[in-house]
């Protein structure tokens, strides 16, 4: 029976350079450290359960992902609703508070607040192509959607984040003329 779990050492090579990408991910996916780090906990036990049937050789990072993706849907399907009403609340009290004084460049806080305001799923998408770099094909494993699919919440999510920027950087004063040129 116990011959059966993977050595530790095998394990920890292959799985453990990839825990703060995780942690990245599952963070910004969640929009909560704790949660994110229970998550990445519970992938790490489940990527180390089933470590036997990992194929060595192929791509550990990927599967990592996967079954990151899995466990934060698992999460999200028994606890998102419980939540819903404290980040509502929470995005009221930031609303209500008053403006911070405008940084004269848009900030990684201010990138990553608007992609925190993204639909999850293309949220999702955008985080695993443009930050973690996954091509799209391995974007739809892990997501377990068409490839079309993944292209499309990548557009739109894209999309969305061009209008969030380029309000928050209208409002900095920068890119005024950007609209005057007849550009994208």
């Amino acid at each position: 029976m116990f011959s059966k779990l993977p050595q530790t050492g095998e394990f920890e090579k292959a799985a453990l350079p990839h825990l703060n990408e995780l942690y990245r991910t599952a963070a910004r996916l969640l929009g909560d450290g704790a949660t994110a780090e229970d998550v990445v906990q519970e992938t790490y036990l489940q990527a180390w359960k089933s470590f036997a049937r990992f194929e060595p050789g192929t791509n550990c990072r990927a599967w990592l992902f996967k079954i990151l993706v899995n466990t934060i849907h698992h999460y999200r399907r028994g606890w998102f609703n419980l939540h819903r009403v404290k980040e509502s609340e929470e995005i009221l009290e930031h609303t209500a508070a008053g403006a911070a004084p405008v940084p004269e460049r848009i900030a990684q806080r201010e990138v990553l607040r608007a992609l925190g305001r993204l639909p999850a799923d293309y949220r999702a998408a955008v985080l695993l192509a443009d930050v973690e770099e996954f091509s799209y094909k391995e974007i739809a494993g892990l997501l377990n959607v068409p490839i079309g699919t993944v292209m499309s919440r990548l557009s739109r999510g894209r999309k969305l984040l061009r209008e969030q920027l380029s309000e928050l950087a209208r409002s900095y004063g920068i890119g005024r003329d950007a609209g005057k040129g007849g550009g994208t």
